[in-house]
């Protein structure tokens, strides 16, 4: 039965089929055909999203779609120019930086790409940046958009594992300053390799300007985070929280949006939303499919049988997670994943909050290795490169960005905590 649902799942995939529509049809074969009463199929949809934790997600999406229609990303990369555009390569380091800053406000990688790439693609060019690097970067730092909170992902995998969303937040921090840290490190180096020019000389007075013309976007995530961690409101709270101050922010502060605009974009958050929670609820039914036929259980064992070495078995278990992100969309991915890999890296004793922070960083660098790259998409469709081109200029940053992932599976400092493999 599990070999006749996976074989139907991934031949309605290749038929282009919807990835919540192959989930749905291929499990529901699957139960008919081991006489389950397709009951059970509803239930577990409805169970699936029967959690006051999603609340976040369509507020999330919906606060960034906000603040990325309006002039705040525009505001926040003037911020990181003024900051780093005197260096050689400086707006390669700006590409970077207004990915964190958008990051901490977005929880969306294609979110991010998109902001960013549209306010700085032209400034590229104009500099003379090589495009297929200057737009694979971009969508590279989008990646930073899933891991930096708020986080869409992190929210997803809380509820899957009954983990704490706060506690996932708080810990998201190291890995995306990492992931960022290691994408200016080799922007620097290809701008002193290809002797890209100086930017604009550095000007504390053009700091300060900046800063104040940013300081309202800035404000977001530290309103959304501050309110969690002191316990003011949780983080379903705090998403609707951003949705009200980026209304505040765009329609009466910096006034680049009118209602109308407001309108088209509760349309299209609404349909990404829609999209996301079909598919967490049809995955449900896969996740109890796959508990009730002991799935998970079989598959710690026959990878237990490997080794049972925790460093060899985590560079299984990474391996398992980069090669799903080429094909799986990040949520797919995460819903599908975590309760078969779960069991299996809760036997060696890694904390599930760490585990969380490696599936999704590893499912982050998924959205730039194709064919399923979604920002290399928005990265093409903003810069109108052929997305082979972005794709051949993607593979340092790639490799940065797994370099990253590994570092935050062995030294877990990274991650918030103190032992590899020794529990809380």
């Amino acid at each position: 039965m599990t070999l006749l649902l996976f074989g139907l799942f991934f031949g309605l995939m290749l038929l282009g089929i919807p990835i919540a529509l192959a989930i749905g049809a291929s499990t529901m074969i699957a139960l008919s055909q081991a006489g389950v009463p397709l009951m059970v199929v509803t239930q577990q949809m409805f169970q699936g999203i029967n959690s006051f934790a999603l609340v976040a997600i369509p507020m999330f999406i919906l606060a960034g779609d906000l603040m990325a229609q309006g002039k705040v990303s525009e505001r926040l990369v003037n911020f990181a120019n003024s900051l780093f555009g005197f260096l050689r390569g400086g707006l390669s380091i700006v590409s970077v930086m207004a990915g964190m800053f958008f990051a901490a406000i977005s929880g969306s990688g294609a979110a991010t790409t998109a902001a960013v790439g549209a306010s700085l693609v032209p400034e590229l060019r104009k500099k003379g940046y090589d495009p297929a690097s200057a737009a694979s970067l971009i969508a590279a730092s989008g990646t930073i958009g899933v891991v930096i909170p708020p986080s869409v992902p992190m929210i997803i995998y809380a509820v899957i594992a009954q983990q704490s969303v706060s506690e996932l937040f708080l810990n998201g921090f190291l890995p995306g300053l990492a992931m960022g840290l290691g994408l200016m490190a080799i922007a620097i180096t290809q701008a002193y390799k290809r002797q890209y020019p100086k930017g604009t000389p550095f000007s504390l007075a053009t700091i300060w300007r900046t800063l104040k013309s940013a300081s309202w976007g800035l404000m977001t995530p530290v309103i959304i985070l501050g309110g969690i961690f002191s316990g003011i409101f949780t983080p379903s709270e705090a998403a609707v929280v951003a949705v009200n101050y980026a209304l505040l922010v765009s329609l009466f502060i910096y006034r680049d949006l009118k209602l109308s605009d407001v309108y088209r974009i509760l349309i299209r958050s609404a349909i990404t939303t829609s999209v996301i929670m079909l598919v967490i609820a049809t995955s449900a039914v896969l996740s109890w499919t796959l508990s009730s036929w002991q799935v998970p259980g079989a598959i710690a064992e026959a990878v237990l049988s490997i080794s049972t070495n925790p460093y060899v078995i985590m560079l299984l278990v990474v391996g398992i997670i980069l090669l799903t992100g080429v094909f799986l969309e990040t949520a797919s991915a995460l819903i599908i994943l975590t309760p078969v890999l779960l069991p299996l890296v809760l036997q060696l004793g890694i904390d599930p909050i760490h585990f969380g922070l490696i599936i999704v960083v590893g499912l982050a660098i998924g959205m730039i290795t194709p064919p399923v790259a979604i920002n290399l998409y928005v990265a093409s469709s903003i810069t109108q490169l052929p997305l082979e081109r972005i794709t051949r200029a993607i593979i340092p940053y790639l490799l940065g960005l797994i370099s990253v992932l590994l570092m935050v599976v062995y030294i877990p400092i990274l991650a918030g905590w103190s032992g590899p493999y020794i529990p809380r």
